[in-house]
């Protein structure tokens, strides 16, 4: 598999600054840059003190994602200096947004990884509702707390979708996989392509 496509994205608010920010076309929002990053109901992963944030837009029922899920959670493990965010962005379907909500919901037993896991290591094609429910429980995810977190926290979880919608709008993404690394927004990797952009991203913040 190979980068399919890179463009450089003028945020030097990677480093905590909210600009107006060019990728690719012009925009027509503006881009708070730190509310991508630092969202405090996004879930994240590896090393939060990470030289290089990579943000991914994704969503469960997207092929390209499944495929390149474990050449992203490779490239956190073995570079140990990578600060993951998640941006469940459900787009395909009415059960991506059901899978994007048990992701969430189950972020909040701290599990979030799990389901992410499970629901990315589905084969279907078109995955139900039922499929990421049943694939959620075999990932030993607490179902009755799932439920009541949920409930509780359903609120919470759609104003989350809705913002990662309105950042995906405003950086002009299109579709999924989406991964901003650095200063730099691609597309679909491998796990050679994610080690070829983060070292680019650091090259990048290094001669800033």
């Amino acid at each position: 598999m190979t980068i399919h496509r890179r463009s450089f994205l003028h945020l030097s608010a990677l480093a905590g600054v909210s600009l107006l920010a060019a990728a690719g076309p012009a925009l027509s929002q503006e881009v708070d840059v730190d509310a991508i990053l630092n969202d405090p109901e996004a879930p994240t992963a590896g090393n939060p003190k990470g030289d290089v944030t990579i943000v991914a837009f994704l969503d469960y029922n997207c092929p390209y994602c499944r495929k390149t899920a474990p050449d992203l959670e490779r490239i956190v493990k073995t570079d140990g200096k990578i600060r993951l965010v998640y941006k469940d962005w459900p787009i395909l379907s009415e059960s991506s947004v059901h899978g994007a909500q048990l992701a969430l919901g189950a972020k909040y037993q701290g599990r979030y990884g799990a389901a992410h896991k499970a629901l990315m290591s589905i084969k279907s094609r078109g995955t139900t509702a039922e499929e990421m429910q049943a694939a959620i429980k075999k990932a030993g995810i607490d179902m009755a707390r799932l439920k009541a977190d949920l409930t509780t926290h359903g609120t919470k979880i759609s104003a989350l979708l809705k913002r990662n919608l309105a950042q995906a709008e405003a950086l002009g993404i299109n579709g999924t996989p989406a991964y901003l690394i650095g200063p730099f927004r691609t597309t679909t990797l491998d796990y050679e392509g994610f080690k070829q952009v983060v070292a680019d991203a650091r090259a990048a913040q290094e001669g800033r």
